[in-house]
C-alpha cells in the first residue's frame, strides 16, 4: 500500500481508502462479510475509512466504530458526513443554508457520529451536499470554527454535489475548508479543469468517491442487469442510463492491456492524479479489498494509456435518476 498526504491535514492516509456505502445502504450486503472485509482492509495496510450518517442511519458508523475500537494499536483515520436536515441530494440553490445545516442541526449529528465512532473527535467531518451559494452565511463560518475549537472534529470538509465540481470553489477558499470530496473516473474527468487546481493551490485534500461508476465500471454490468427495488443503483441504472454506459464502457475495454483488468485500470487512472490523496472504493468482500489494494501497489498508467483514457471524458448534467 501507498500513502499520500491529505492536503495541509498532514495525515498520511493509504491511497486506497473503503468507502462503506455498500456495507448498509446496497442490496447484498452482510454485517460478518463486512466487518472480516474491514480488518482484512486494515491488515493489509488501509488506513482510511469513509463513511457518512445517511449510510443505514449510522450503521456504517457503527461499523466503523467497532473497527476502530479493535485495532486501537493502529492509526485509522475515520471521515463522516452529516446528512441535509431537509433530506434532499443534491443541494440546489433554492435550498436555504439555515434549513440544510442549521447550527443546531450539524452539532446534533457531530454528537451523534462522535458515538458510533467511539471516538471524542471526529478525524474529517464533512456536509453530505453543498451549494456555493451558501459561502456567505455567517452560520457556516461560525458553525465550522467552533466544531474545530471545541474539539469535536480534526478538519472539515465538502461532499460536492454530483457532476457540478466547480460547485464548492467558493468554499475552498473561505480557509474553512481542508479536505474536498468529489466524484473522479475514467468517465467523469470534469474536477481536472478547475476543481483540482484550486485543491493543489489551496493544499486541500481530494478524497475521489465513485471509482467504478457506481459499478459499471467494475466491468460485470450488462443490458440486462437489474438491480432489486429499494437499491439505489435500481434507480441510477435504469432505462435513461444503463444502454449509454453499457455501450461506454465497451468502449474502454478495448483499450484495456493484456493482463490488466477494468477495475484496476480505473483505480489506478485516477491515482494517476497527483491532486487526488485517496480513492474510495467499495471494499465489502474480501476479494474486492485484495484486488484493489493490489492496484495501489501497480502504480500509475503509463502516460500513454492515460492519454487514450482522457477520450473517454463522459461530461453530464444532474438528472431526476442521478440524485
Amino acid at each position: 500500500m501507498k500513502y499520500r498526504k491529505l492536503g495541509r491535514t498532514n495525515f498520511e492516509v493509504s491511497e486506497m481508502g473503503d468507502g462503506l456505502w455498500g456495507m448498509s445502504g446496497w442490496t447484498g450486503s452482510d454485517d460478518r462479510e463486512s466487518k472480516s472485509s474491514i480488518q482484512l482492509a486494515v491488515d493489509l495496510g488501509c488506513n482510511f475509512f469513509d463513511t457518512a450518517w445517511a449510510y443505514g442511519d449510522g450503521k456504517s458508523d457503527g461499523l466503523l466504530g467497532e473497527a476502530m475500537k479493535q485495532n486501537s494499536g493502529k492509526r485509522l483515520y475515520a471521515a463522516s458526513k452529516i446528512p441535509p436536515a431537509n433530506d434532499r441530494w443534491p443541494a440546489l440553490p433554492e435550498f436555504k443554508y439555515r434549513d440544510v445545516f442549521s447550527a443546531e442541526h450539524v452539532f446534533k449529528y457531530t454528537d451523534l457520529i462522535r458515538k458510533k465512532l467511539q471516538v471524542d473527535t471526529i478525524d474529517v467531518l464533512q456536509f453530505h451536499v453543498w451549494d456555493d451559494s451558501w459561502t456567505d452565511e455567517p452560520e457556516f463560518r461560525s458553525t465550522i470554527e467552533k466544531l474545530k475549537r471545541d474539539g469535536w472534529i480534526r478538519f472539515f470538509g465538502l461532499s460536492i454535489n454530483r457532476w457540478e465540481p466547480e460547485n464548492a470553489i467558493k468554499a475552498l477558499r473561505t480557509g474553512l475548508v481542508d479536505v474536498v470530496q468529489v466524484i473522479y473516473n475514467i468517465f467523469d474527468q470534469a474536477p481536472e479543469d478547475e476543481l483540482f487546481p484550486v485543491c493543489q493551490e489551496l493544499n486541500i485534500g481530494v478524497i475521489a468517491r465513485v471509482p467504478f461508476d457506481e459499478g459499471s465500471l467494475g466491468g460485470k454490468m450488462t443490458l440486462e442487469t437489474r438491480f432489486p427495488k429499494g437499491d439505489w443503483r435500481a434507480g441510477y441504472f435504469g432505462p435513461e442510463n444503463l444502454p449509454r454506459t453499457i455501450e461506454r464502457v465497451e468502449k474502454v475495454k478495448q483499450v484495456l492491456p493484456a493482463g490488466m483488468s477494468l477495475p484496476e485500470m480505473a483505480l489506478r487512472f485516477i491515482l494517476s492524479h497527483p491532486a487526488v490523496s485517496t480513492t474510495i472504493p467499495g471494499m465489502r468482500k474480501p476479494e474486492h479489498v485484495r484486488q484493489n489494494i493490489a492496484a495501489s501497489d501497480a502504480g500509475p498508467l503509463d502516460k500513454g494509456l492515460l492519454v487514450e483514457l482522457k477520450k473517454h471524458r463522459w461530461d453530464r448534467k444532474p438528472q431526476r435518476w442521478s440524485d
